[in-house]
């Protein structure tokens, strides 16, 4: 999903205030991790997620590789926390203003 710069802004306010809920750890993106990303992400829409690894290139891997398997926007990346958006589309949460 595209969203705009407006978007991402209200997006990061909502955020701001969130705690990491999925921690990703030495085993990487593993079966369990996707499931429970999957049904966090469907019920939140907005999370945060820790992402342990040592190196930053690794990090961004494992973020980028979540995005795409999880059909989830990067929104943000703060040291090794990011914040995912992925709107549901059966009963929105998150209503975004006017691009």
């Amino acid at each position: 999903m595209k969203l705009s710069e407006a978007h991402k802004k209200f997006l990061r306010g909502r955020g701001h205030s969130l705690k990491p809920v999925i921690t990703v750890g030495d085993a990487g993106l593993s079966e369990a991790l996707l499931k429970e990303f999957e049904s966090t992400i469907r019920h939140h829409e907005l999370i945060k997620v820790r992402v342990r690894a040592p190196q930053r290139s690794e990090r961004d891997k494992l973020i980028d590789d979540l995005c795409v398997r999880g059909s989830a926007s990067l929104i943000s990346r703060i040291g090794n926390v990011a914040l995912l958006y992925r709107p549901n589309t059966e009963k929105p949460r998150i209503i975004l203003p006017p691009a």
